[in-house]
């Protein structure tokens, strides 16, 4: 069903990016999945940097953010099969390379919570942060972490 969402949308998953440091992507504990935070990669290069709203537009972040879910979905599925087995999006926490006058950070990670919500219906409500920070990793504009439930 899930799958089925995702092509509705548009969606194809794209083979997990690796991890740009010293970590694993997923862990897995209990029921929960704890995916390490993701930036909008996309062939093996970030296809959204710089800072909000003076080197990209809030437009082009909201895109970075939908980029990110997609490549935290794309390890969830690489690490549990299917994506059909999540059965709560339980957390999300989003983080905007910003400017320091810049305050409209959940203006860009509505763009993830509202995709999550597409595809997962009720299930895909979760509680959420949405931060400004000064850089981000190789200078992406979002990243994106998620915790979830799955049976």
């Amino acid at each position: 069903m899930i799958e089925e969402n995702l092509a509705s949308l548009g969606i194809l998953l794209p083979t997990p990016p690796k991890p740009a440091g010293s970590y694993i992507p997923v862990v897995r504990t209990g029921n929960l999945i704890f995916v390490s935070g993701q930036i909008p990669m996309k062939d093996g290069q970030v296809q959204f940097k710089g800072q909000v709203p003076t080197s990209i537009s809030i437009e082009d972040a909201q895109k970075a953010a939908k980029l990110c879910i997609t490549n935290v979905l794309a390890q969830i599925k690489a690490e549990i099969g299917t994506l059909d087995k999540i059965t709560k999006i339980v957390k999300v926490s989003g983080f905007v390379n910003s400017s320091p006058e810049f305050y409209e950070h959940p203006k860009i990670i509505n763009a993830a919570s509202d995709l999550l919500f597409a595809i997962f219906g009720e299930k895909g409500k979760h509680a959420r942060i949405a931060v400004g920070v000064a850089s981000l990793p190789l200078n992406s504009a979002v990243e994106i972490d998620l915790v979830a439930e799955t049976t």
